[in-house]
C-alpha cells in the first residue's frame, strides 16, 4: 500500500526519503510504502492551512460539523478493513484494533456535537443598555504531532476538536503508523473538507522541529515522549506559543488488603499487558499491602503466563508484538537491568522464540523503590511490584515519581478511596478499574512530567483549541 502525504488538498508522494512500514509480528511483511515531505513541501503545508484559515473560521459550526458526522460514518464503515490494517502496522490485536478505529468515529461524533453546545457568555454590565459577552474564536493553525501507540484515535481526539472549533492543521503522524492516519486523512477529506483544513506530512524529527517552529503555526498539540515533549514546550515557550503535551507515565495501581484480589488481579494485569503495555497509561508500578501481596501476585503471575501471545492477526491471540525492534530491545533491556538490581522475576524473563518483536508479559518483584524501573517508562508488558504496609505508605509511594498520568485504586473502603483523591499528585484517577482508558466527554491529561497546558477531550477542548474574547456591547447612543 502506497500512502501520499495531504498538502493544500492535494495528495503528493513526497520529495524526501523513502520509508517502510513493517509488520511487527512479521517484519518482513511490508504493511505501506511512501515518502517524506521534504522540508518546501512542510512549507506549502502550513501555507495552505494558513490560507484556508479564514474561510473555515467562517463557515457556520453546524457546517463544520456535518464534515465530522460524515467522516466518523465513513470510519465506522471501514471499521473491520481499517482495523485489521491497524493490527497490521502497530501491533494490537484485532479485537483492540477494531474498537480504537470505532472508538475514532465517537470521538469525531462528540466533538461534532459541540455545535449543538454553548458557544459563549453573557454577563450584566453595571452601565445601562450594556452587556458583557464572552465569545469564542478559532486558534487558526494547531500544528499537530501524534504517536504510534494510537494511531487513529489520538489523531482524532486532537483533529476532531481543532475542526469543529474553526481551526486549520498540519499533522505529522508517527512514521511507524502511516497507514491509518493515511485512511483518517482520506475519511476526512472525503466527508467534503475544503482544501488546505487538513495537511498531512510524514516525516521525522526535523518534520516536527518545523512545524513547531514555524511562525504560521499558531497553537501545537503534542503527545509523545517526556524528552521530546519537554522541548516542544521550551520551543513554544521562546516564541511565546500555546502548546499542549501528553507526555510520559509511570502509572501506579495500589492494591489494599480489603480488594477484591481476583478482581484486582485481572484489571492489573489488563492495564500491564492489554495493549502489550504501549500505553501512556498502562500500569507499570504495582504497590501492594504486604498483608495480600504474595497471594496478588502469584494471581497476577499466574495470568500473565496465560497470555497467549501471537500475531494480534490470529483468532484467541491476547497479546500482539511490540511496535519495533528498538521498542523491544528497550523493554528486554530493561528487564534484565531490574533482575540484575535485585528484582525476582516472577514471569517474562524468557525471550519470544520466532520472528516478531514480541516480548513476554513479565512480573517482576521489586527490591525497593530504589531502582531504574521505578522512575523509567519502558512503554511495553511490565510490571514491577513493591509492598506496603498499609493505605498512607502505599499512597505516599505511589507519588514517588516524576510523572502523574494516571493511577487506580484497589479497595471497598470509599474514606481510603476519598484521601486517595486528595492525596494522590495525578491527572486521572481509577478506582477499582485499570488504570488505563478515557472517554471523549470528559477531561484528559497528566500532571508532573506527565502533562502540560490545557488538557484534552471533554470540555478541556474548548480550552485549547479557542480564544476568548470578552465584549462589552453598549446600545448606541
Amino acid at each position: 500500500m502506497d500512502v501520499l502525504n495531504l498538502i493544500g488538498g492535494h495528495w503528493a508522494e513526497g520529495e524526501g526519503e523513502e520509508f517502510a512500514d513493517a509488520n511487527p509480528a512479521r517484519p518482513s511483511e511490508v504493511v505501506a510504502r511512501g515518502r517524506f515531505a521534504s522540508a518546501a513541501e512542510v512549507a506549502r503545508a502550513i501555507a495552505a492551512a494558513r490560507a484556508a484559515a479564514p474561510g473555515w473560521a467562517a463557515t457556520p459550526h453546524h457546517a463544520r460539523a456535518a464534515v465530522l458526522v460524515t467522516a466518523a460514518d465513513l470510519v465506522d464503515a471501514a471499521a473491520e478493513e481499517w482495523g485489521a490494517e491497524l493490527a497490521r502496522e502497530e501491533g494490537k490485536t484485532l479485537p483492540e484494533a477494531v474498537a480504537e478505529v470505532r472508538g475514532a468515529a465517537r470521538i469525531l461524533r462528540y466533538h461534532a456535537g459541540a455545535a449543538d453546545r454553548e458557544s459563549g457568555e453573557i454577563y450584566a454590565s453595571p452601565r445601562p443598555g450594556e452587556n458583557v459577552l464572552v465569545v469564542r474564536k478559532p486558534v487558526g493553525v494547531i500544528g499537530m504531532i501524534t504517536p504510534f501507540n494510537f494511531p487513529i484515535a489520538i489523531p482524532a481526539w486532537k483533529i476532531g476538536p481543532a475542526l469543529s472549533y474553526g481551526n486549520t492543521v498540519v499533522w505529522k503522524p508517527s512514521s511507524l503508523v502511516p497507514l491509518l492516519a493515511y485512511r483518517l486523512a482520506q475519511a476526512l477529506t472525503s466527508a467534503g473538507l475544503p482544501d488546505g483544513v487538513l495537511n498531512l506530512v510524514y516525516g521525522e524529527a526535523e518534520t516536527g522541529s518545523a512545524i513547531v517552529g514555524h511562525p504560521a503555526v499558531d497553537a501545537v498539540s503534542f503527545t509523545g515522549s517526556t524528552a521530546v515533549g519537554r522541548a516542544v514546550i521550551a520551543r513554544c515557550g521562546e516564541l511565546a506559543k500555546p502548546v499542549q503535551t501528553e507526555m510520559g507515565g509511570k502509572n501506579a495501581s495500589i492494591v489494599l488488603a480489603d480488594a477484591d484480589l481476583d478482581h484486582a488481579a485481572e484489571q492489573v494485569s489488563l492495564g500491564a499487558f492489554r495493549s502489550t503495555g504501549q500505553k501512556c497509561t498502562a500500569t507499570s508500578r504495582l504497590i501492594v499491602d504486604s498483608r495480600v501481596a504474595d497471594d496478588l501476585l502469584e494471581r497476577l503471575a499466574a495470568r500473565a503466563a496465560a497470555l497467549v501471545v501471537g500475531d494480534p492477526l490470529e483468532a484467541g491471540v491476547e497479546m500482539g508484538p511490540l511496535v519495533s525492534s528498538a521498542a523491544r530491545d528497550r523493554v528486554s533491556s530493561g528487564v534484565r537491568r531490574a533482575v540484575d538490581e535485585g528484582a525476582k522475576a516472577l514471569t517474562g524473563v524468557e525471550p519470544h522464540d520466532g520472528e516478531g518483536w514480541f516480548a513476554p508479559p513479565a512480573v517482576l518483584w521489586l527490591p525497593g523503590t530504589d531502582v531504574d524501573f521505578w522512575r523509567t517508562e519502558l512503554f511495553g508488558p511490565v510490571v514491577g511490584a513493591v509492598r506496603a504496609s498499609g493505605a498512607e505508605e502505599a499512597l505516599e509511594l505511589a507519588n514517588l515519581s516524576d510523572h502523574g498520568l494516571s493511577a487506580a485504586l484497589f479497595t471497598k473502603d470509599l474514606g481510603v478511596a476519598m484521601k486517595a483523591v486528595e492525596r494522590l499528585d495525578v491527572g486521572v484517577l481509577h478506582v477499582n478499574s485499570e488504570s488505563a482508558g478515557t472517554f471523549p466527554y470528559v477531561p484528559f491529561g497528566g500532571v508532573k512530567q506527565s502533562g502540560f497546558g490545557p488538557k484534552e477531550q471533554g470540555r478541556a477542548a474548548l480550552d485549547f483549541y479557542t480564544r476568548e474574547m470578552t465584549v462589552y456591547l453598549g446600545a448606541p447612543a
